[in-house]
């Protein structure tokens, strides 16, 4: 059964959310900014709508799976299957389109499995938004806090090792924001860009 769930965790998130909205609304969500077929290029693209239904998608499928797992087995099971799911959208199947960045999937199973982690890491997000307003660092903060805090409110060593896999997987699919940064083109919060 337990394998059962994180392969049916793993197909949920092989949806490609923004692919499906953006065909319907008639986009193409990898043809923007950083080429993520995320929310962020569903809004530039498709509006407010399109985006908004991208992250609701993209988060509901981090919880679905995560509370399949959490009824059938705990708070293990259900990191275990929520980062199936995170590991099914960054990832997807071999042929099919590009994957996202998963950070709303991450969200949709940590506020489910680990709320008391996932509301740390919510902290996490803003604080560094705030301090470096950009959006990209503020993901990689909250995903870095995430097994930390979770270690700290008594999460079982292998929660905490899934949900550090999780976070190494969402560093890994911002390493090109990292480069903006670097670079100093990453875009900020309330910035507009001049070149």
């Amino acid at each position: 059964m337990p394998a059962l769930l994180i392969l049916l965790g793993y197909l949920a998130g092989c949806i490609p959310s923004a692919g499906l909205v953006g065909r319907r609304a008639g986009f193409d969500p990898s043809s923007a900014g950083s080429g993520n077929p995320g929310a962020t290029n569903a809004l530039r693209l498709g509006g407010r709508r399109a985006g908004a239904t991208v992250l609701l998608l993209d988060v509901v499928k981090g919880a679905a799976p995560a509370a399949l797992g959490l009824g059938v087995g705990g708070t293990e099971l259900a990191v275990l299957v929520g980062a199936a799911a995170v590991a099914g959208h960054v990832l997807r199947l071999p042929g099919g389109p590009a994957g996202g960045k998963g950070v709303a999937t991450a969200a949709g199973m940590a506020v489910v499995a680990v709320p008391a982690a996932s509301a740390a890491a919510l902290g996490a997000f803003l604080v560094a938004v705030l301090a470096l307003r950009t959006v990209s660092l503020g993901s990689i903060a909250a995903a870095a806090a995430l097994p930390v805090a979770a270690a700290l409110t008594g999460g079982s060593p292998t929660t905490v090792a899934v949900l550090g896999v999780v976070a190494v997987l969402v560093v890994v699919r911002h390493r090109g924001n990292l480069a903006r940064v670097r670079q100093g083109t990453e875009p900020q919060v309330g910035v507009r860009a001049t070149h």
